[in-house]
């Protein structure tokens, strides 16, 4: 017996769409953490505040202190602030994007 569906789409039509959906907005958020700095040579900015990674992934700081307990995130104190390494925050979506797609 096939479940009914409360949409008038195909099931497999759905999660190919919601697939699409999930690889933009991961994509998008790749995009963001390219901030590009003209200092010292840099391109990208290494480290990100936070602030700003509360912002990017929309979310209080009291979670970014779960994950770090966790060791979703490593931080690193630059005088008494914190800081997260841009390449770590790359893996952290990308993980968290194979973990929805499997």
């Amino acid at each position: 017996m096939e479940t009914p569906f409360l949409f008038p789409i195909e099931p497999n039509d759905f999660f190919s769409r919601l697939k699409q959906v999930i690889d933009k907005s991961i994509n998008d958020k790749l995009q963001l953490t390219q901030v590009a700095v003209s200092q010292n040579g840099l391109t990208t900015k290494p480290l990100l505040s936070l602030k700003e990674v509360c912002e990017l992934f929309q979310i209080t700081k009291p979670t970014v202190y779960d994950w770090i307990e966790h060791e979703k995130l490593k931080p690193y104190k630059v005088r008494g602030r914190v800081f997260f390494l841009l390449s770590d925050i790359q893996m952290l979506i990308q993980s968290s994007a194979d973990i929805r797609l499997k």
